[in-house]
Parts: structure tokens; C-alpha cells; sequence
């Protein structure tokens, strides 16, 4: 079990941390995927999968966050303006896959 970041006293326990958050990071972003999956089975019309004011909205919630949590703002917006577009991306293949015969 990885020590909190407070707790670290060498690099091999700073990188054990980051390693544990990483592997977590990676399952809720395959759960947050599995949503787009749910989102492409869902919508009706292949229009309907880019909704830029949901994206907007996305992206601003974390942005608040992270300004609430003291992380660097502009880099969280970063990482959600790919995450977003990244899980657009995702949901347009699924869309697809799901209605069009190939």
C-alpha cells in the first residue's frame, strides 16, 4: 500500500504513490468510458454526440475544482479539453459501430 504524499520520505515511495493513482485513474476513466458507450447506445442522431455547451460545462466543473483544490487551473483545463475530446472521439466509433453495418 502506497503512503500518502505527506508521508513520503524517498522518491521509491513518491513513485509508488503515483503509480496506485495512475492504475486508479485508469479504471475511472474506463467506467467514464463506459458511459459514452451508454451516451452513443442512447442517442438517436449522430448530430447529437458533439454538444459543445456540455463540453463547455465539463470543462469549467473541473476547472472550478481544481481552483477549489489550489491545483494549477490551466492545466486541469488542458487535461479535460483532450479527456473530452478524447471521449467525443470515442463516442462517435461507438455510435457507429453500434448502427452502421460494415
Amino acid at each position: 500500500m502506497a503512503k500518502r504524499a505527506e508521508h513520503c520520505e524517498a522518491m521509491l515511495e513518491v513513485r509508488q504513490g503515483v503509480d496506485a493513482i495512475d492504475r486508479q485513474l485508469v479504471e475511472l476513466l474506463a467506467r467514464r468510458f463506459g458511459y459514452m458507450r451508454a451516451a452513443a447506445r442512447i442517442k438517436q442522431n449522430r448530430s447529437a454526440v458533439r454538444d459543445e455547451a456540455r463540453k463547455t460545462s465539463v470543462i469549467a466543473a473541473a476547472t472550478a475544482k481544481a481552483k477549489e483544490l489550489g491545483l494549477p487551473e490551466d492545466v486541469i483545463a488542458n487535461i479535460w479539453e483532450i479527456l473530452v475530446e478524447g471521449s467525443i472521439a470515442y463516442e462517435f466509433e461507438v455510435w457507429d459501430d453500434l448502427r452502421i453495418e460494415k
